[in-house]
């Protein structure tokens, strides 16, 4: 088969393999990898590259507004993410420091084991962060001993998972947005 015979079922084999990889896009998000971000600037590249193989005129692939509202629905996942792993620790006791170094230590600890072991390093090390970050600031108080921290790292760690969790509805939504808009 030429690439003649393929031109007309181009735009349903595109939004089929687009469609695949925003579900790879999700389970890594699962995993703890930025998914939702990693599908959104895929639809951005796409666009991109529409204008040197379109002609002039014709329309994006996702309209410059499907992507602007996909990028708001990503950065309220993260934002939920973030402060569901703060209301954990809070919840467990943790002072105002306690909480925002589990915030950071969850940063740093996604990126150090996504950079040892990806995907399972992801995974452990947000954890690890998290927990560790949330110790860290409990102690920075001078007000609790190393064992006192331990409820507020473990709440820490308990809202992190909850929001990692609370960002697949978001990124199921984005995904959804996507595929459509790549079939229309």
């Amino acid at each position: 088969m030429n690439t003649a015979t393929l031109a007309p079922y181009f735009e349903t084999i595109f939004g089929v393999g687009f469609t695949l990889w925003g579900a790879v896009c999700v389970f890594a998000l699962i995993a703890g990898l930025p998914g939702t971000w990693v599908l959104v600037a895929t639809a951005v590249l796409i666009d991109v590259l529409d204008r040197l193989w379109l002609p002039a005129g014709a329309p994006f692939t996702f309209h410059p507004l499907t992507i602007v509202a996909c990028i708001v629905l990503a950065a309220i996942g993260e934002v939920l993410e973030f402060a569901l792993s703060a209301a954990g620790a809070k919840r467990f006791g943790a002072s105002p420091r306690g909480m925002l170094g589990s915030v950071i230590g969850g940063v740093i600890g996604a990126i150090a084991g996504t950079l040892v072991f990806p995907v399972v390093g992801t995974i452990v090390g947000a954890a690890i962060g998290t927990a560790a970050g949330a110790v860290l600031g409990e102690l920075s108080t001078r007000e609790k001993t190393l064992a006192e921290t331990a409820k507020p790292a473990l709440g820490a760690v308990i809202g992190r998972v909850l929001g990692t969790l609370a960002k697949l509805p978001i990124a199921l939504a984005v995904w959804v947005t996507l595929a459509i808009a790549a079939f229309a």
